[in-house]
Parts: C-alpha cells; structure tokens; sequence
C-alpha cells in the first residue's frame, strides 16, 4: 500500500502560474479603475463647486449671459416664496432694474455625484436692494445639475428662506 500526501513542494505547472498572473493583474485593473472613478468624481466635483461660484458672481454683476450658459434650456427654479419660473423669467428677474445684489456668496454647501448628475446643497446669503428696500436673505437651497454633452447645465434650483435668529 502506498501513501500519498495531499500537498506536495513540486511545481503546479504553467497554467497554475498563469492563472496566478492572471489573478494578480485583475486586481491591479481593478484598483485602477476605483481610484481612476473616485478622482474624476472629485474633479467633477470641483467643477460643479466652480459653476456654483461663477453663478454668485455672475448674480452680484447681474450678467445674465454668463448666467444663460451655466443654466439649461429648461430649467425651473423654484423661489423663496414658492413660485415657480423659467429659465427665461429667472434671466429676467435677473435682469430686471429694480433688483440690485450688492452680494452673493454660498456659505457652505456639499455636492453629491451620481455619475453625470450631481446635487448641490448649501445655505447661501445675498445682500442687495429690490424695489428701493434693503435686504439680507439666508436660504437652504438645492441645486441639479446634469451634464449634457459634455457640459455642466443647472436643470433645477430651489430654496427656503432661513428666518433670522
């Protein structure tokens, strides 16, 4: 009778090799790939965080162009008050001689991404005049953006005033 031992200090072969080569690359793809996705979601990100600052400055100089690039043919805003526009009634209240922001500034918000659309949710401030009264107004809003071909596009906006303490 002859005993034989399971495991065995001898060579498994070239395809037991590799396999093991095989195995070895998948895993490195694959971190590659992680990492590769996790920098182009910050980067995205960022830029989000960008048109969001460009969208304040464009608000404060009351530049309605730079604003019709950043938003979407059919986008909707929802105001403080509940009402509801366009895209070409928010240019137009942009526009409008009566209202006068002397500041706009986002104090903190948090983008979330999901693939090619991301929420921005923040509390921003803006100081200004409109209709001969100064004001100072907090607000909670939510922002979307989806990117569409290849561009960042506000598609929704809306916010709730934060009463003052």
């Amino acid at each position: 009778m002859k005993l034989t031992c399971a495991y065995t200090a001898e060579p498994k072969g070239l395809l037991y090799e590799a396999k093991i080569l095989f195995a070895a690359a998948l895993l490195v793809v694959a971190a590659a790939i992680s990492v590769w996705g996790q920098n182009s979601s910050s980067d995205d990100a960022g830029r989000i965080q960008a048109l969001e600052l460009a969208w304040n400055h464009a608000l404060e100089a009351k530049d309605a162009r730079a604003l019709d690039m950043l938003l979407a043919s059919t986008m909707v805003s929802v105001d403080i008050d509940g009402s509801m526009v366009n895209k070409k009634e928010f240019l137009a209240s942009i526009s409008a001689p009566d209202y006068q922001p002397s500041q706009a500034v986002t104090e903190e918000s948090k983008v979330q991404m999901y693939r090619d659309a991301a929420i921005v949710v923040g509390i921003f401030r803006v100081k200004g005049t409109e209709k001969g009264k100064s004001y100072v107004h907090r607000e909670r809003f939510v922002d979307t953006w989806i990117k569409i071909n290849g561009t960042w596009q506000c598609v929704a906006t809306t916010a709730a005033l934060i009463p003052a303490k």
